[in-house]
């Protein structure tokens, strides 16, 4: 069998590798739109192949991997000069949990597969605490870590993408588990029940909808943070709001600001996390970190291009 005619007909094989390719870009970016876009040229470069070419791929996952890798690692060396531009905050895009925003969709149409946040498996390499320490690392040291710690691909395979040796990557890897290990914006990756992180997030929900700071102040951790993602195009705090009695304070003045702010228990990132609706509209996904039943951090993305799996999610909903 032709390699080329295989991958380019079984069924399923290519929505398979575009899934896969998703849930690799997504991590390496941590924005829908950006892995959506390295996903499309890397089967753009593909196609762009002579059939003749294309056969003589022994592995096409492999070659699309090897592609996708090194768009990616480009996009990340721009996107930190874009992101010292960036308004305010950025906060990776939130995730919606399929099982709850997609459900119900009809079948049919494609309108499912073409959504890029639909195509991400939802895990712990994926949630919020563990892709903002992601942004702390260098390029090359994400790409190395996410491939070998997340994808399991050895160091021999991730040497050809980033243009480095094998010894190369797997102190880039090590560097970066560093990272994790430390944390970083005071965030530390922690395993927490999750029973427990939905009763606390529940309770945090209900302290804020009854505006009681005394209760919120207790949910907090002193040393807690709230950090906003606005991108410039709504209202929201710059900076983060650190402190449990300041995120307090401040939770209370949107509610007063909002009123008639519906919050809505939401898995953002496969964990519980909040879902704010205004009129009808979703203005902010938030997502939590946790620690000794205590928050410990809170982003809050309130950028509406960030939010359209969410907005677009209510559609289908109606």
């Amino acid at each position: 069998m032709v390699m080329d005619t295989w991958f380019d007909t079984a069924p399923g094989a290519m929505d398979g590798e575009r899934r896969r390719l998703m849930n690799l870009a997504y991590r390496l970016l941590g924005s829908l739109a950006e892995a959506e876009d390295a996903v499309q040229e890397t089967y753009t470069r593909w196609y762009a192949m002579s059939p003749r070419r294309r056969e003589a791929v022994e592995s096409p996952a492999a070659w699309l991997t090897t592609v996708a890798g090194r768009i990616c690692l480009d996009v990340l060396g721009s996107a930190r000069v874009r992101r010292e531009a960036y308004v305010g905050a950025w906060i990776p895009d939130p995730l919606p949990d399929r099982t709850e925003w997609f459900g119900g969709r009809p079948v049919g149409g494609g309108a499912e597969a073409a959504d890029p946040a639909d195509q991400v498996t939802l895990d712990e390499s994926v949630d919020m605490a563990f892709l903002v320490v992601l942004e702390s690392m260098t390029p090359a040291e994400r790409v190395a870590f996410v491939l070998h710690d997340v994808f399991r691909y050895s160091f021999a395979e991730i040497a050809g993408i980033v243009d480095r040796t094998p010894a190369a990557c797997r102190q880039l890897a090590s560097s970066a588990r560093r990272r994790i290990g430390a944390g970083a914006e005071g965030v530390r990756p922690r395993a927490v029940p999750s029973a427990g992180q939905a009763g606390l997030v529940r309770r945090f929900k209900e302290a804020w909808e009854a505006k009681d700071i005394r209760a919120l102040v207790g949910l907090l951790d002193p040393d807690a943070a709230l950090t906003a993602d606005g991108g410039g195009l709504v209202s929201t705090v710059l900076r983060p709001v650190t402190g449990g009695e300041r995120i307090a304070q401040y939770l209370i003045h949107i509610a007063d600001k909002a009123p008639g702010l519906k919050l809505l228990e939401r898995s953002v990132n496969g964990r519980p996390g909040l879902v704010a609706q205004h009129t009808g509209v979703t203005v902010t996904v938030a997502a939590f970190a946790l620690a000794d039943d205590r928050i410990t951090h809170i982003w809050a993305v309130r950028n509406p291009e960030k939010l359209r799996p969410w907005t677009e999610a209510q559609e289908w909903q109606k």
